[in-house]
């Protein structure tokens, strides 16, 4: 879907490994936020602060960038949404059962 989204742009996807590495490094570092979050909210605040700042940041940031492809958004937002609960959901099971 991307590839074809930047070509209809008349731009080429960044597919080499280099973004798929810092797409990594992102990935870690919401990860990381999230537990952080985790140990001041409950479940749900830290499921709506992540998914805020990891999805509407990203997505104002892509918007800004010209590459939004708003037809994706009726699925982006209930998946992403997803996302943030089982990842907050996760980090607040292995930090409940560390202390």
């Amino acid at each position: 879907y991307w590839v074809e989204h930047y070509k209809n742009l008349g731009m080429t996807f960044p597919e080499r490994p280099i973004n798929g590495a810092v797409w990594g490094i992102w990935s870690l570092c919401f990860a990381i936020g999230i537990y952080i979050i985790s140990q001041k909210f409950t479940l749900l605040q830290t499921t709506f602060l992540s998914w805020f700042v990891g999805f509407v940041f990203m997505w104002l940031v892509v918007g800004n960038m010209g590459v939004l492809p708003l037809g994706i958004l009726p699925f982006a937002v209930p998946l992403s949404l997803l996302e943030a609960f089982l990842a907050s959901f996760i980090i607040h099971k292995f930090s409940r059962v560390k202390k």
